[in-house]
C-alpha cells in the first residue's frame, strides 16, 4: 500500500470520557448525543432508522460500510479491520482518498482491508473481517442490508433518511458505536472551529444562492438533476452561509435528497448565483450554447465551479478527514465564483 506524506492534518487530541447509554435518533441535532447521560457502563443502546442496536461491551474490531464512515475511527486513532474501497475521487487507483492514506501513515498502519462495494455491500468480506461492530451512520443502507449485516455484528445504521446524515451525525453516531462519544464531540468542536475560521475569511460567499447539479448530460440538457436540502453537500453550503434556490428547497420532501428540473422550467432557477457540478470544459461550453441554460445568470457570468473526478470532487460532501484537507481550496473556489455573481 502506498501512503502519502501528511501535509495537512487536524489535531486529534483525545479526551477520556464516559460512554453513551442511549443515542436519540434525531439527525442533524447538535444535542442528539451530548444531552444524554454518559457513564462508564454497558450495555449501550443506539436508536436509528431501523430500530435500536445494543452493544454489550466496547468494540475492539471496527468495520465500516458505505461512504466515509471509516474516517471516524481513523480520526479518533483507530484503524478499522475493514472499510470500503474508494472509487470516485481516487487519484491514484489505490482505493483510498489522500487524507485517508495520510492518516493511516500517521497511525503507522502498513496494510488495510478494503471491501469492494462496486456491486453493493460485500457481506462475505465484511463477515471475514470479524468485526465487533459495523459503522454505517452515513449511508443509503436498506432494511434488508441492515438485517444481513446485523447477522454479522451489531450495526450503527443511519439515523434518518438514506444519505441524509450530516458530517456531525456521522461522527456522533459512529463514535458512539465505538464507545468514544466524548472523543467524537471533541473532534466535532475542532472541525467546527476550522469551518468558522474559514467563514470569517470569506464573508463574500454569505447569502449567495447555489445549486449542486448531480447529473447533467452535455448531449441532452432536457433534464437536470440536483441535490436538495436533505443532502450533506447542500447542508454544508448552508453552514458556510450560503442558501438554496427556492425550487431546490421545495423538492426536499419525504426524505428525498435529490430532485430534477426540466429545461422548460429553468427560469425558476434565475435566482441562482453559483452553479457547482461535476464535469469538464465540454459541459460548460454546452451550457453556454444551449438556448435555455445559456439564459441563466450564473452561466452568463461564468459563476460555475467544476469538480472533476479527483479528491476535490469529493470535497463537496464533507467528511471528518477531508474538511481540514481541502476546505481552504474549496472555499477559495466558492469565493471566486461569488465574485463573478456580484
Amino acid at each position: 500500500m502506498r501512503l502519502t506524506t501528511l501535509s495537512c492534518a487536524i489535531g486529534l487530541a483525545v479526551m477520556t470520557a464516559g460512554l453513551v447509554t442511549a443515542v436519540q435518533a434525531q439527525a442533524s441535532s447538535p444535542s442528539a448525543i451530548s444531552r444524554v447521560q454518559q457513564s462508564q457502563q454497558y450495555p449501550v443502546t443506539i436508536e436509528h432508522a431501523f430500530g435500536t442496536t445494543t452493544l454489550t461491551e466496547k468494540p475492539q474490531r471496527i468495520a465500516t460500510v458505505a461512504w466515509a464512515n471509516h474516517e471516524v475511527p481513523l480520526a479518533l486513532g483507530v484503524v478499522p479491520v475493514g472499510f470500503p474501497r474508494q472509487a470516485f475521487g481516487d487519484d491514484d487507483d489505490d482505493g483510498m482518498m489522500p487524507w485517508v492514506e495520510a492518516r493511516l501513515e500517521e497511525l503507522g498502519a502498513d496494510s488495510v482491508n478494503l471491501f469492494d462495494e462496486g456491486d453493493g455491500i460485500d457481506f462475505e468480506a465484511v463477515a471475514a473481517s470479524e468485526p465487533d461492530v459495523i459503522l454505517a451512520a452515513y449511508s443509503g443502507l436498506s432494511e434488508a442490508d441492515y438485517q444481513t449485516l446485523s447477522k454479522i455484528a451489531p450495526v450503527v445504521a443511519r439515523p434518518g433518511p438514506r444519505w441524509s446524515s450530516s458530517w456531525r451525525d456521522m461522527i456522533r453516531y459512529d463514535s458512539a458505536g465505538m464507545g468514544m462519544a466524548a472523543e467524537g464531540e471533541a473532534l466535532i468542536e475542532r472541525l467546527e472551529a476550522r469551518v468558522a475560521d474559514n467563514i470569517a475569511e470569506h464573508p463574500e460567499i454569505k447569502g449567495k444562492s447555489i445549486i449542486v447539479i448531480s447529473h447533467i448530460d452535455p448531449t441532452n440538457l432536457s433534464r437536470i438533476a440536483f441535490y436538495n436540502d436533505n443532502d450533506a453537500r447542500v447542508r454544508f453550503f448552508h453552514e458556510l452561509g450560503m442558501v438554496s434556490p427556492q425550487f431546490v428547497s421545495e423538492t426536499a420532501v419525504d426524505g428525498r435528497f435529490a430532485g430534477r428540473i426540466s429545461a422548460e422550467r429553468l427560469d425558476e432557477l434565475a435566482d441562482v448565483d453559483i452553479v457547482l457540478t461535476y464535469g469538464g470544459q465540454q459541459l460548460v461550453d454546452r451550457l453556454n450554447e444551449h438556448l435555455l441554460t445559456s439564459r441563466l445568470p450564473a452561466i452568463q457570468q461564468d459563476a460555475v465551479i467544476l469538480l472533476e473526478n479527483g479528491p476535490m470532487a469529493t470535497a463537496a460532501n464533507p467528511t471528518p478527514l477531508s474538511i481540514p484537507w481541502v476546505l481552504d481550496d474549496y472555499v477559495d473556489q466558492l469565493s471566486v465564483a461569488a465574485s463573478k455573481a456580484e
